[in-house]
This record gives structure tokens, sequence and C-alpha cells, in this order.
């Protein structure tokens, strides 16, 4: 365990007090007694160490005042010693205060009561042994260097005991996802024991979002876990798993896309918790059709919104296959008559062959769609009308629309 060494007054500045070490005696045989009248106003003054029945934070209470009050008659008897001991004590107390999930005010509020009252205590005794200003000035500065260091030290415990807990708790929700996101069957139990552990409540539905790759990603993570949500920031790519995305509101909209800072993310299918790796799967798939510019290249893509186009490009080769078997009698047409045909061809099989409808979506005469369908029923003939044909040429025409859309090269 680290723990600070006292390193003088709070700002090491000019020579030390000038105190005799023989005041340290009758100091000490005081000790016990401005101890219990310490203890007292601290009871008094600060709720939380006033609680009746409590009695881990009035042995708390009692240890720190001792040790507080033995470490400045400590100084006085040896001006050069460090206080070690007392201050890892001190460390201990402010660590205890994390670990119990409290924060440090009441332990400071004590010090700063417990620190005033002890001087002016102490001070009485100064006086009454007839010493002069200097040295009962001197005795205040030491008062108050004395509570800095053990204020310090308990800071440090505290600071430490939150970070280690904050790392802990982090490395466990780490070890949930990769459960829910593995390979593997996933086993209910197993994860309630781990969610318990991460302090994680155990959701029914979830989602998981791919995020696309920064070049800065420290950090980043902390918006979006606050929001409950299990992140990992460091996989390939980075991905967080969403308890309850369509019940609780917290994940859409404008605030979900605020806490992603403007990275292009997916969002996978709702799923049960334990089908989870499920919709990783799909989100990835849905990121890398962003890269590509097949689906919207910005912004948060919901795979609900885009399944046809997922379940078009879930097998690629298998597609490039029956495109090029579907688009086949295209290949007799001119180069620059493909792209035409095949633009009126998809129109007119998804408008229900209404010629006007076709017209109006491609901005043409009617009588320019007659034209081309003239020249489709020659590349075609009556396969044109069957209905797997039909399904196949739209499954087609499709893909081949996705790729020009995004640039791509077929």
């Amino acid at each position: 365990m680290a723990v600070p060494t006292p390193q003088g007054r709070p700002d090491d500045t000019g020579p030390a007090p000038v105190v005799p070490p023989e005041l340290a005696g009758p100091l000490r045989t005081r000790l016990e007694a401005v101890a219990d009248e310490v203890e007292e106003e601290v009871r008094r003054q600060v709720p939380e160490y006033g609680r009746p029945g409590d009695d881990a934070y009035g042995r708390h209470l009692r240890s720190g005042v001792v040790q507080a009050l033995t470490l400045f008659v400590d100084h006085i008897a040896d001006p050069r010693g460090r206080g070690e001991a007392i201050a890892a004590t001190y460390h201990e107390l402010g660590r205890g205060e994390a670990l119990e999930g409290r924060s440090l005010d009441a332990l400071q509020s004590a010090l700063r009561v417990g620190g005033l009252h002890a001087w002016r205590l102490l001070g009485r005794t100064a006086e009454d042994l007839g010493l002069d200003s200097t040295v009962v000035s001197a005795l205040g500065e030491l008062a108050f260097q004395t509570v800095h260091e053990v204020a310090e030290a308990a800071a440090a415990g505290y600071a430490e005991a939150r970070l280690r807990d904050s790392d802990e708790l982090e490395r466990r929700r780490r070890r949930l996802l990769d459960l829910l996101l593995g390979d593997g069957p996933v086993s209910p139990e197993a994860v309630q024991d781990l969610a318990h552990g991460a302090r994680w409540s155990v959701p029914r539905r979830v989602a998981v979002v791919a995020l696309a790759a920064g070049p800065d990603q420290q950090g980043e993570d902390r918006p979006l876990a606050a929001a409950g949500a299990l992140v990992d920031m460091g996989s390939r790519p980075p991905r967080m798993l969403v308890p309850d995305p369509d019940g609780s509101g917290r994940f859409g909209g404008r605030a979900f896309t605020l806490a992603l800072r403007g990275r292009p993310a997916a969002v996978g299918p709702t799923v049960a918790l334990t089908e989870a790796a499920r919709s990783l799967r799909w989100a990835t798939r849905a990121l890398g059709l962003m890269g590509r510019g097949i689906l919207p290249r910005q912004g948060v893509v919901r795979c609900a919104d885009h399944l046809s186009v997922l379940v078009l490009h879930s097998d690629e080769p298998l597609l490039a296959q029956l495109e090029a078997r579907a688009l086949a009698p295209l290949d007799a047409a001119s180069e620059g008559q493909r792209p035409r045909l095949a633009e009126t061809l998809l129109a007119w099989l998804l408008s229900g062959s209404n010629v006007p409808d076709v017209a109006a979506r491609l901005h043409v005469h009617p009588q320019t769609v007659r034209y081309r369908l003239r020249q489709l029923e020659k590349l075609f003939g009556d396969a044109l009308h069957d209905p797997g044909t039909r399904l196949d040429l739209i499954l087609s025409l499709r893909a081949a629309a996705l790729r020009e859309q995004g640039g791509i090269a077929p």
C-alpha cells in the first residue's frame, strides 16, 4: 500500500516552528482527556459521528482523534519525525470511507472541528504553563500542520480506494460483456453471478451497438457506461451492450447521438439477453455496410430499419452468383444502354408494371419507358412475367443499385 509521507508544513516555506521539546511531556499527560473532549465536540458538530448505535464510526472517530493528537505531540518531541505510522492510519481511514461507499466530507469535517477544538484545549495548557506568545503561536502552526498531514493522508487513501474500486468494477463488467458476446452458449446463472459482482442490473432484452473506430478513444466510454451500457472501446469494432433499448428511451434520439460524440454507429436488433452475440453480428455487418456506403455512412443506423438490405448482403458471394445469372440478358445491351435499362426494369418491377408510375419515378416521358420496356422484352422474353424470375431480378437489381449508390464497383 502506498502511503503519502508527511512533508512538513503545508506550504513548506520558512523555518519550522520553534517549540521546546520538553513541552511534549506535559501535553502527552493530557492527551486522553483532550481526546475525550475533542471526540465529544466532533460528535456534537458532525452528524455522521453522532449517530447512536454506529460502533464502527465510533471506533474510527476515537482512533483518529488519538492518532492525530499523538502525531501533534510527537512533532513537538522530535520535529524531524515523519509520522509514517499515523499517516498510514489516516490513509486506511480514508480508504475505509471509500469502500463503505461514503463521501470524504464527514471525515474532513471531523478533522476541521477536532483540530480547532484540540488547539483551543492545548493552547490553554500552554498558557497555564506560562509559555510566551512566540511558543504559543508556533504551537498553533504545528497543530494546523498536523491537521493538514492527516487530512492529506486520508484523501490519498480515499482516492486510491476509489480508483481501485473503479478499475475492478470495469474489469468485472468487461468479463460480463465478453461472456454475453462470446461464441459459446450463455449460462443465465453465470450471467447473474457476474452481473452481481459488476453491480449491473440484468435486463430481459438488449441490443448491441457497433461503433466506428476513432483515432482517440480515451475516456469515450464514460458517458455511455454511465447510462447503464456495458462498453468495450478496445475491441474491433468498439461495442456496447444496451439494456432494455426499446423500453427505456435512453438510447434513442438526440441524447444517444450526443453520447456517441459524432461517432457513426450501427444498432443491432433487440434480442433476449442470452442472444446478445446475434445482435452484435448484425450490428457489425451493418457497420461494414455503412463504411462501404451501402447504408448511410454517418449517424446512427438501426438494423431494424434496414433488414432487407442486411438479408440481401448476408452472403455476398452467393448474391454475386444470383446477379450474374439473373442479369445476364443485359450483357447483350450496349454499355451505354445497360444502366438505363436496369434502372427502368427495377422501377417497373417495383411499381407493379405501371408505366405512368415508372415514368414519374424516373422523371422521364412514358413513351421513353415504353421504348425501354420493348428492349427489355427482347432481352428477357417471357421470363419477365415469371414470378420467380421477377423476384431474382428485384434482388439483383436492388443490390446493384445499392452498390452504385455507395460508389462501389461490382
